[in-house]
């Protein structure tokens, strides 16, 4: 069995979790209630114990309202009892529209968001409450002092930010320490191998000066970083391969074979590798997805992984060497 890997606290909260969090976006999606129910099974049994998901997970995909990851959470812990409530952290977000005029960080929303996200996941707190998303229509004063309301009232344990810039990340900082209310102690930024820009750099460097933690979302690049995708051919294998075509230029399959190479290396799966690199980069913990126990286990690996200077180097330069063609 795999030894549970060490916790680490998020940000300057209370929280402590394992280096990897499980991408909630496919339970009562593309994993059924039963493949739902065994994933997180295996999952805590490893060792590992935050959960992300989102009220909005899968309002998205056709056929579906949103809520549906929520609803399978709280249906699996309702199944498992209360003492699995204690054995995991529960992270969701607020913001993504759930229908006309049910959007944004507003006070009031939030506040009928936070409840309906409760009665969802079965439990009465929330661990990390995020903002999905930056709502420049709603004043920061107005979004720390509901997000400060809910700490108070027990609802939420820790509140945190993803997708905001770095100018906006700083501002709400910034108004939170003005107004002497809870502040953002995470970011989920999207960073990966094959997106990079976004994070590093200024939101890094802002992350690491204010001790906000960083739970990084995409981490396997939608599934292009465990090899899946290789050919045009390739892009019919799951829903999301359509959205891989961008990538299988000349750097794209330079890194994959890096990443084949080092999997190798390490008895290992490209993906483990991936995850592996995120977490070099000084990132609390990355989230990825698994639809079945054994891709699971292959992404935990990962969590345990150390890469060497050489290795991360190697994995750098495949990707940022570009064809001019």
């Amino acid at each position: 069995m795999m030894t549970p890997p060490p916790r680490r606290r998020l940000g300057h909260s209370t929280l402590e979790l394992a280096p990897l969090v499980f991408g909630g976006n496919v339970l009562g999606w593309t994993a059924d209630a039963q493949r739902s129910f065994a994933l997180l099974d295996a999952f805590v049994e490893a060792g590992f114990n935050m959960i992300d998901t989102a009220d909005a997970y899968v309002r998205f995909i056709p056929g579906h309202q949103g809520g549906e990851s929520e609803r399978m959470i709280g249906a699996w812990l309702a199944a498992r009892g209360p003492a699995m409530r204690s054995r995991v952290l529960i992270a969701t977000k607020v913001g993504l529209e759930m229908g006309p005029g049910e959007s944004g960080l507003s006070a009031e929303y939030i506040r009928r968001a936070v409840d309906r996200s409760l009665q969802r996941l079965n439990t009465d707190y929330i661990d990390l409450y995020q903002a999905h998303r930056d709502d420049p229509q709603t004043p920061l004063e107005e979004t720390a002092m509901v997000f400060d309301e809910l700490v108070k009232a027990g609802k939420v344990r820790a509140i945190g930010a993803s997708n905001f810039s770095a100018a906006r990340l700083a501002a709400a900082l910034q108004t939170s320490d003005r107004m002497g209310v809870t502040r953002y102690t995470s970011l989920q930024p999207g960073y990966n191998l094959m997106q990079r820009t976004d994070y590093e750099g200024e939101l890094a460097a802002l992350c690491a000066r204010e001790n906000v933690g960083v739970i990084a979302h995409s981490a396997l690049a939608g599934g292009f970083l465990t090899g899946k995708y290789r050919s045009t051919a390739d892009l019919g294998k799951s829903v999301r391969g359509a959205r891989m075509g961008a990538w299988l230029d000349e750097s794209g399959l330079r890194l994959l074979g890096v990443l084949d190479e080092l999997a190798a290396a390490h008895g290992a799966t490209p993906a483990a590798i991936a995850i592996a690199w995120v977490l070099a980069r000084g990132v609390t913990a990355p989230i990825a997805s698994a639809t079945d126990v054994s891709q699971l286990q292959s992404l935990l690996q990962g969590a345990s992984l150390t890469l060497s200077d050489e290795q991360i180097a190697a994995l750098d330069q495949a990707r940022s060497t570009r064809s001019s063609t």
